[in-house]
């Protein structure tokens, strides 16, 4: 079987060769050039045609931002943005999901080991390399126009997602109304890196998007997105509903865990909830979904035709975890029904 070949990009040496390592040191994946700046970088796609890209965004000739347009633009390739945990650097590498960009890792530092780094990398490059992509045009950011509408109720949303689910979810949340019941999420992503997509998201969406804090309420007309590191589960305590934000065990090498989220929900809200499991890979959040459906709650999975990788879905299907199984254009008026 042929290995994933991967293209590094990225001004520091330190960093090129970390990753290059990393991937080496994998059976089924290899590094078949290097690039400092995307000026070589380009003239090396063009030669070497490789199947992952790597991809840091503050670089100097030209930001990465700027690169990732034009590649998606020309020669569309499964990208990795690994970026400094800085604002300005999570705000960027948000920016470059609604290009197209697969997946975010954090650069080697204080807070991120080398070897944490590593397994990071190799997952990531695995979920690139099955990634379904294409040609990004370039269009203008539409905010939500009033198509949908939710009568009032006391039922929960529930979305969890992984690869190619930043673009996933604002796809569906950028469609619902300010009035949509309490809505809770996970996004597999790095600390700080939530923050700006909640920023990102609450800056085009009806309804209030933010990072959650321990002890928020689930209110109507707020969705709250899991911080990266940690678990989000709800509980309720008589009529107050709100979510408890933690540490604890990965689950399916990831923290947040779709799976602990949906099963608290499945635990608590039962009946009164609606659960969604959007594209990623591996298996997070079959199990939970499956759970919710068997408490009697209405749940979605995305299609394979739609999905950027049809993993975590495709898990759930399989489980007989879904009630419904739709396309991602479609998913937000599916929710809109059930709720």
């Amino acid at each position: 079987m042929p290995k994933i070949k991967v293209l590094i990009v990225d001004d520091s040496a330190i960093v090129r060769n970390v990753l290059k390592r990393a991937i080496n040191n994998e059976r089924d994946m290899e590094v078949v050039g290097t690039a400092p700046d995307p000026y070589i970088a380009r003239d090396k796609i063009v030669k070497l045609k490789p199947d992952v890209m790597t991809l840091d965004v503050e670089m100097p000739k030209m930001d990465g931002i700027t690169f990732l347009s034009k590649v998606m633009h020309y020669f569309p390739i499964p990208t990795i943005i690994v970026s400094s945990i800085t604002q300005r650097g999570c705000s960027t590498s948000v920016k470059a999901f609604e290009l197209g960009a697969i997946e975010v890792i954090p650069k080697p530092s204080e807070k991120y080991s080398i070897q944490s780094i590593e397994r990071k990398l190799v997952h990531a490059v695995r979920a690139a390399a099955n990634a379904k992509i294409e040609k990004i045009e370039k269009k203008k950011v539409i905010k939500y126009q009033k198509a949908i509408s939710i009568e009032k109720s006391n039922k929960i949303l529930a979305i969890g997602a992984s690869t190619g689910g930043t673009e996933a979810i604002k796809n569906v949340l950028i469609k619902l109304p300010a009035n949509t019941p309490g809505t809770v999420i996970v996004q597999h992503m790095p600390p700080y890196f939530t923050n700006a997509f909640a920023k990102r998201l609450d800056s085009i969406c009806a309804m209030e998007v933010r990072e959650a804090v321990d002890g928020d309420l689930i209110l109507p007309g707020v969705a709250l997105i899991a911080p990266g590191d940690y678990h989000m589960v709800i509980r309720y305590e008589g009529a107050k509903k709100f979510v408890r934000v933690k540490k604890g065990p990965q689950v399916w090498h990831q923290r947040p865990a779709v799976d602990i989220l949906f099963k608290s929900v499945a635990k608590y809200a039962g009946k009164y909830a609606v659960g969604v499991l959007l594209t990623g890979m591996g298996k997070d959040g079959g199990e939970g979904l499956k759970l919710m459906r068997d408490a009697g709650a209405k749940t979605i999975a995305q299609n394979q035709e739609t999905c950027v990788v049809f993993g975590m879905p495709k898990v759930a299907i399989e489980l007989g975890g879904a009630d419904f199984i739709e396309p991602i254009e479609g998913i937000a008026k599916k929710i809109a029904l059930l709720l």
